[in-house]
């Protein structure tokens, strides 16, 4: 349904009062505030393009770092692990031999080996790799205590351009089973939620359901001012007369705009890419979805996240990942050449993290029980040694930022905490790391205890 509230409204869970809402009759747009989602953009947008953008390939579970981009060759047999490390373009860089094409393209991205926040737990791991914030989140509490680093952004830059989501989870937005969990925007307020499309992109008949109008509309209907205006015939005119419906500020008029976008639609159908260019990113979700992020932050959206979900090895660790690297591979590598080629290299930045590492000793797969119960070997949690893995966006490429112990354990040189990495991600958006927000109480808090960046990477 298309739904107008005319007359006064009560205090929304953000913290906002709005004498008038919009709400469109498109599934899940209701739920997610869209008017309130593009309230932030309080200045004129600029052409897509001319400034940078986000993509963070969250790998929600934690991904091990001896697995993936820090082998140990040299290690006892139950640390190094099962794969061998290969060479890639830049001379001392190794990654596993599960990343062919990412050896290829070394050369574009750098690599975070000093990364650590010590904590173990998936939910403590989780919100201070997306907040940067301890604030005591565990397994025990797993309430969001801090905005995450893409409402920030969305709250400082909002898109790039109008009709475009400039916060988005593709195809959603979930931290540890939670949604948006600590991708959200607490207390910056809903519209600093991600947008997320849902569905499959890898799915022939895609389709992001937040466009696809209710029964009874259609584009023509909405576009055409005549065809929306008869849809109010059967509101008391009376309440228009008194000017209410004409002072609907220009964010509510945005919630209309993002649904008659040419440009939103444009940008989420998939379908209009070159089937080359979809089978380089390989035919499957993971592929898909780093596509269509592209896809986004060519358009205009300004960070994006592509959620990659199922890390969480305890058991049958040679399996999963022998299934889901390859896979990353082709996103990846695909990602860093389709961005270079299309000349969003320098204003894009990709990152690719999860919430934390996976403990350097492999067990037994018995996961507390007997030997094997589980399945075969896998690794368990780890925060004490992690990587980040950073490309784009004026970032230096072929860089090894830090080293780890000889068996992975802990960091060994240039330690670096969630903090620095959300510093260098400001850095390249041109955001003041040292930024502080006003909390509900009103007491302004800065957004990094520590505001360095990674200056090496620069």
């Amino acid at each position: 349904m298309l739904k107008i509230d005319l007359g006064k409204t009560k205090g929304y869970c953000d913290g906002l009062s709005r004498r008038s809402f919009l709400t469109l009759g498109a599934a899940g747009m209701a739920s997610t505030g869209l008017s309130g989602f593009l309230r932030a953009k309080n200045k004129e947008q600029t052409q897509a393009g001319s400034d940078p953008s986000v993509i963070l390939i969250w790998l929600d579970g934690g991904p091990g770092h001896l697995d993936m981009y820090d082998l140990k060759p040299e290690a006892p047999a139950e640390y190094r692990g099962f794969w061998n490390p290969i060479a890639t373009t830049v001379p001392g860089m190794q990654v596993t031999e599960l990343f062919p094409r990412q050896a290829k393209v070394a050369h574009l991205f750098s690599l975070v080996r000093g990364l650590h926040h010590d904590t173990g737990d998936h939910f403590a791991g989780g919100h201070r790799m997306l907040t940067a914030k301890n604030l005591g989140v565990s397994g025990a509490n797993t309430a969001t205590k801090f905005p995450s680093i893409g409402s920030i952004v969305h709250r400082e830059l909002g898109s790039r351009k109008s009709g475009l989501p400039g916060h988005v989870g593709v195809p959603h937005a979930s931290s540890i089973g939670l949604n948006p969990g600590y991708f959200g925007a607490h207390f910056l307020g809903k519209q600093h939620d991600p947008f997320q499309p849902g569905g499959d992109p890898n799915d022939p008949g895609f389709k992001v359901q937040n466009l696809e109008f209710a029964q009874g509309l259609d584009f023509n209907r909405l576009e055409d001012r005549s065809g929306l205006s008869r849809t109010f015939d059967n509101l008391n005119r009376s309440i228009d007369a008194s000017g209410t419906l004409s002072a609907m500020d220009r964010f509510d008029r945005g919630a209309l705009d993002f649904v008659l976008s040419h440009q939103s639609r444009i940008a989420f159908d998939i379908s209009r890419e070159d089937p080359r260019v979809r089978d380089h990113y390989g035919r499957h979700s993971w592929g898909q979805s780093a596509l269509l992020a592209r896809r986004l932050v060519e358009a205009g959206s300004t960070f994006v996240t592509v959620h990659l979900g199922g890390w969480d090895h305890h058991w049958d660790l040679k399996a999963g990942m022998e299934n889901y690297l390859p896979k990353v591979d082709d996103a990846v590598a695909a990602l860093l050449e389709d961005l270079k080629e299309r000349g969003l290299w320098e204003t894009t930045l990709v990152v690719l993290c999860g919430e934390f590492s996976r403990t350097p000793k492999i067990n037994d797969g018995g996961n507390g029980g007997p030997a094997g119960s589980k399945g075969t070997p896998g690794r368990d949690h780890w925060g004490n040694s992690m990587f980040c893995f950073m490309g784009g966006g004026g970032v230096q490429g072929g860089r090894i930022i830090g080293s780890t112990d000889r068996l992975g354990q802990t960091p060994k040189t240039r330690p670096v905490t969630p903090s620095n990495i959300h510093a260098s991600i400001y850095k390249v958006l041109g955001i003041d790391p040292g930024l502080s927000l006003l909390d509900p109480s009103g007491r302004p808090t800065p957004v990094l205890d520590d505001p360095s960046p990674i200056d090496e990477l620069f």
